[in-house]
């Protein structure tokens, strides 16, 4: 078998294919490095950012139609375009208190892909801010303790202006399944009172 490989000459398929791996995870670690934008949003005094890829649309708060026997962290769903969206209150889906609402409040309507699905759902802030550049050589990733919300939901830390930004992992704040379950249990438990 050795004797094989040192007769393929230099430049055959197989240092080609290496070769074009090479350039591929170059470019990949290339583009991670390279700037990403993202939304940043205040939420309970803390900044929060979102890719700007997953961002739809920004609106003002209003419209909500409540929905009973919801857990508390979906504030209920809104017609956008004639699609009824959900509205997650993030601060509460982050294991606080609910939003309060202000003259900055606002949704912001995100596209969450799942499998095959693509989902929109809103997430209720106090304030967007701006869209931001983080290199991803300024990303740390999460912490593994210390933070006001889980470990999962946070995709890394994002270094600007000498602070730290959290950007959401939002797959998993937003995990489409995760909050049926929880909506079941919350009917569930509405249903033994």
């Amino acid at each position: 078998m050795t004797q094989i490989a040192q007769n393929r000459p230099a430049g055959g398929p197989v240092n080609a294919l290496a070769r074009q791996a090479a350039a591929a995870l170059e470019a990949h670690q290339a583009a991670a490095d390279g700037p990403q934008q993202y939304l940043t949003f205040l939420l309970g005094g803390e900044m929060f950012a979102v890719a700007i890829l997953n961002v739809k649309e920004i609106i003002e708060y209003g419209n909500l139609t409540e929905i009973p026997m919801m857990p508390p962290f979906i504030r209920g769903v809104i017609n956008l375009r004639g699609s009824v969206v959900p509205v997650i209150d993030l601060a509460a889906r982050f294991g606080g208190a609910e939003s309060q609402i202000g003259k900055r409040s606002c949704i912001v309507i995100l596209e969450v892909s799942e499998g095959d699905f693509r989902h929109d759902i809103g997430i209720m802030v106090d304030a967007v801010s701006e869209v931001i550049e983080i290199p991803g050589s300024e990303i740390e990733p999460p912490p593994s303790f210390g933070a006001r919300i889980r470990a999962d939901f946070i995709q890394g830390m994002g270094k600007v202006a000498g602070r730290f930004v959290i950007i959401l992992n939002i797959v998993r704040v937003l995990s489409v399944d995760e909050i049926a379950t929880l909506a079941a249990l919350a009917d569930h438990a509405g249903s033994n009172v």
